[in-house]
């Protein structure tokens, strides 16, 4: 049987060789992190290659994504459905195993890497979703919830400020089961870490409230062994094992330099190492006995096959609570929500009352909150403002995980990576709301959860100059186009208490992308709408008040879409008559069948208008060449709402201008 160094020199072999084919990759961090990962993998991770999505598997996040051929020779060595050639094909077109590791390729990616402090803010999330999973159903006798997450961070990781806003919050709440493993080897791509990053790490994490065990040699499997069952005997923190490894291990040459950090070894460097390591087999070739060290399809069998006879017990004494437990974990809605939604819809057109979309957010929680369960929202500190509290919110803490509320703090960029963490987890419908100005805290983030096609809600309140007084650095004006910008994800606007409440019911019901849902402080006025009309939000886009022959088309979003409905109103005065269009959410628009859209828009009206408090750009699609925007080319100003709004051309004087100039 090969020791456990020889297991991870199979690593070691395999991430070199790869990077090498490749021509381009970080050997550095696999050769460096193998004998803890062998432990790790080996004597400690609960997973089933045979079923990648087992809900009660521990969770494993390669936080330093640019180690990734480590994730895929773990993977690829443990019996997951990721053959040899597909390492061969490291960082090629169309391979599972691309340079950094995404969700979605290779069975057993977890979370998508790459952004240093994402993958362990997503660690947290997954945290998160066990602790509050198992509270709503484990019961006396019953452990059904019952998995650690465990993840991997360079000195680059804890260098991101992330980092702070997560592990602050995961010692607040006491994450006891996740276990955080720090790759300390000084180095980074700019060389030895001393000069940049000379932090008391241990001190930081305690302070934080966490289990620190520190000075573990990364490289003694007994020091690791040891250090992860202390991690693990510690039912009230997270832990954070400090493990002093040497970049690049086994490289005669290059081992603990910035030169083995992000580059191939080089085929003279890789046959020294081969004979340093003793590894006497050529590229890509693994001994028989060594697979067999490796093999966890055995082991993953026997954790799941306990796990289901758990399971069957489970259901025999809590049928209704197993029921709701598959449910969940399958990521279907309850069975009525369709109809309950689309009543609360109905009643929010008939009711016709006026309110800011914020408060219009809040009652489509107080409706849905009712009838979901997994609904697990938070704000960064706001919540009185985003209005993300609702009736049945109860905050999960560290004695209590059974909530369905956490209180972020101002951490806008932890909470957004945390949010993607509990979706990848699975069993929740989870939002987090705070201003859109700070939005660009958070940008990558959304911008993660758009490349992972991950249900993750994003609630954006104070959504333009229109909040008024707060001024130009908490008035948004470029947000909105970068957040459009994105592909795959699904930006709302809605202009009243109807299209608010379809936005969430859309949101919610979404499995293939991310939503960000933008609301407006101030009171917005019901919009008239058909039963039909009320139907139509939900593409995108419609039309909202109409005419025979008109002569212009306007189309607007949001506070501005009351405007536009005046502006028209004013013109038809004049024997000018215009269609009004609101397009709340331009992706689900622009995905509607050609027909559809030039229903809405036809092409013979070439005079267009598109009025939004927002920058402009992103309106010329719909306007053309001949149209006109009325939007923001400069920063806001602090006044009053209105004020600043009329003051910068949001007035109906001023788009009926606009109108008269494109139609004459």
């Amino acid at each position: 049987m090969p020791s456990r160094r020889d297991l991870a020199n199979a690593v070691r072999a395999l991430s070199m060789d790869a990077v090498q084919q490749a021509k381009s990759g970080h050997p550095g961090a696999p050769m460096g992190l193998a004998d803890i990962a062998q432990v790790l993998w080996n004597d400690f991770l609960k997973h089933n290659p045979a079923d990648p999505d087992w809900v009660d598997r521990d969770r494993f996040v390669l936080s330093n994504g640019h180690g990734s051929m480590l994730l895929y020779a773990l993977l690829h060595l443990s019996g997951y459905d990721l053959p040899i050639e597909e390492l061969k094909k490291f960082r090629q077109l169309h391979s599972k195993t691309p340079g950094h590791p995404e969700k979605g390729y290779a069975p057993g990616v977890e979370t998508t890497t790459g952004p240093l402090g994402q993958g362990l803010a997503n660690a947290v999330g997954m945290a998160i979703a066990e602790k509050v999973l198992a509270t709503d159903f484990n019961r006396p006798g019953h452990t059904i919830v019952d998995h650690y997450t465990y993840t991997i961070v360079g000195d680059g990781c804890l260098m991101e400020g992330i980092s702070h806003e997560v592990c602050s919050l995961s010692g607040t709440l006491g994450l006891s089961k996740l276990i955080v493993i720090y790759d300390d080897n000084g180095i980074s791509i700019d060389g030895e870490v001393h000069d940049w990053f000379n932090d008391n790490t241990s001190a930081r994490f305690s302070a934080y409230g966490w289990q620190v065990l520190s000075d573990i040699d990364g490289h003694d499997s007994e020091a690791v062994v040891s250090a992860i069952m202390a991690a693990k005997a510690d039912t009230a923190r997270p832990s954070l094992i400090c493990c002093k490894t040497v970049i690049g291990f086994g490289s005669p040459n290059k081992q603990g330099k910035e030169s083995c950090h992000g580059a191939p070894l080089g085929a003279d460097e890789i046959t020294l190492t081969r004979k340093q390591l003793g590894w006497e087999y050529p590229p890509f070739e693994i001994p028989r006995d060594h697979y067999g060290g490796w093999d966890a399809t055995e082991r993953g069998a026997a954790f799941q096959k306990d796990w289901t006879e758990k399971m069957s017990l489970y259901k025999s004494e809590y049928p209704a609570l197993h029921k709701e437990f598959e449910r969940r974990m399958r990521g279907f809605l309850p069975p009525d929500f369709e109809s309950e939604a689309n009543s609360y819809i109905a009643s929010c057109q008939f009711s016709m009352q006026k309110m800011a979309s914020r408060k219009a957010s809040q009652n489509a929680l107080n409706a849905y909150g009712s009838i979901l369960p997994e609904l697990l929202g938070g704000s960064a500190d706001l919540a009185g403002s985003n209005l993300t509290l609702w009736s049945g919110s109860k905050p999960i803490s560290s004695g209590d995980g059974g909530g369905n509320y956490i209180h972020y703090g101002v951490r806008e960029f932890g909470m957004s990576a945390i949010i993607n963490g509990i979706a990848l987890h699975g069993g929740f419908i989870n939002y987090g709301g705070t201003f859109l100005m700070f939005m660009e805290y958070a940008r990558n983030a959304v911008r993660m959860a758009a490349l992972m096609k991950i249900n993750s809600i994003f609630v954006y309140t104070h959504d333009s100059i229109g909040l008024g007084e707060d001024g130009p650095t908490h008035q948004p004006v470029e947000q909105l186009t970068a957040l459009r910008a994105t592909p795959n994800l699904h930006t709302w606007r809605p202009c009243d208490n109807t299209e608010t409440a379809v936005c969430w019911k859309l949101a919610i019901q979404r499995t293939d992308g991310p939503s960000a849902l933008i609301f407006s402080r101030q009171g917005l006025e019901p919009m008239k709408r058909s039963t039909s009309q009320v139907d139509e939000i939900s593409r995108g886009g419609y039309i909202l008040q109409d005419c025979t022959n008109p002569r212009a088309i306007i189309i607007a979003t949001g506070s501005e879409v009351e405007l536009a409905v005046n502006a028209a109103d004013e013109l038809a005065k004049n024997g000018i008559h215009v269609r009004v269009v609101s397009l709340p959410c331009a992706e689900l628009f622009d995905i509607q069948d050609e027909d559809y859209r030039e229903f809405v828009l036809p092409s013979h009206i070439s005079s267009r208008i598109a009025v939004e408090a927002s920058h402009p750009d992103f309106w010329r699609k719909y306007v053309g060449l001949k149209g006109s925007v009325v939007g923001m080319s400069s920063f806001g100003e602090s006044a009053p709402g209105p004020m600043v709004m009329d003051h910068f051309g949001f007035s109906v004087k001023n788009v009926v201008a606009e109108v008269l100039e494109v139609v004459h």
